[in-house]
């Protein structure tokens, strides 16, 4: 909701604006549902899609900022707070979302495999991207991905799935015996997919069963990566599977200014 408050400050501080009152009400709510569906958005951005002027939509972030509905950082705002995911998506509708970005990442992910790695490839769509991307024919690999223990075999690497209980939505193989059967293994690397990530709440996917495999394969790797494009940040599922700072993030860019300074993530494309 629009603070009044700060509305009423806005109207007698820049009468000569646009429009008249109901008019600036209008493009402060806006703002806010643009920020809060982008998660970040610049100035420049701002004024194209409200055809407005610089120094209207710098004085509307201001508002929007000291009202607390938004949060402005140099050259544009980003979104207050987390975003709450509780069902998930099944494979096929999630496989043609953010493809580019899920590429680059995949790229990035595939070339830290080295010869001699036993590899742990989590189920899930960037995962799957970056099989296409693995060059290196003297590792190992474990995975609980119905598809990508397919396509890895295909590829004439060595391949070992998981057994348990399998998850359509998901493709991937979930419950206690899956768990049960990641205790005899030590993994030199591991990729993992998530839902959410955030700062205080870690890495989170809605299903239990699928966050208890994440949870015990990753404590089994040396090394951890979180593959994730950028709409993953600020959210939160269901699960927590792991915190924030036990693994590395691969993204492409990180837009969120509350996540610029993490020493945990790997900005693909400043490479």
């Amino acid at each position: 909701m629009i603070d009044f408050g700060g509305i009423k400050w806005y109207h007698q501080t820049i009468k000569k604006s646009r429009g008249d009152g109901m008019l600036a009400e209008k493009r402060l709510s806006e703002i806010v549902a643009i920020v809060e569906e982008k998660r970040s958005v610049t100035v420049t951005e701002l004024m194209d899609i409200l055809s407005a002027s610089e120094s209207t939509v710098r004085r509307d972030l201001n508002v929007l900022d000291g009202n607390g509905q938004i949060k402005k950082v140099h050259g544009g705002a980003v979104a207050v707070g987390n975003t709450y995911y509780t069902v998930d998506a099944d494979v096929v509708s999630r496989k043609d979302q953010n493809n580019d970005e899920k590429v680059r990442i995949g790229k990035y992910a595939a070339s830290l495999i080295k010869p001699g790695d036993f590899v742990f490839i989590d189920a899930g769509t960037t995962t799957e991207v970056m099989l296409d991307y693995i060059t290196e024919k003297k590792a190992t690999f474990v995975t609980n991905g119905i598809d990508h223990a397919r396509k890895l075999s295909q590829m004439g690497l060595t391949t070992y799935i998981l057994g348990g209980e399998f998850k359509a939505t998901t493709e991937a193989i979930v419950g206690e015996e899956a768990i049960e059967s990641l205790n005899k293994y030590n993994f030199t690397i591991g990729f993992f997919g998530t839902n959410g990530i955030a700062v205080n709440n870690g890495y989170s996917t809605p299903d239990v069963k699928e966050a208890m495999v994440k949870k015990k394969a990753i404590r089994h790797c040396r090394n951890r990566y979180i593959l994730s494009d950028s709409s993953k940040f600020t959210k939160i599922s269901s699960v927590i599977f792991a915190e924030f700072e036990s693994a590395r993030i691969i993204t492409t860019a990180v837009h969120d200014e509350a996540y610029r300074n993490c020493r945990n993530i790997v900005e693909v494309d400043k490479l």
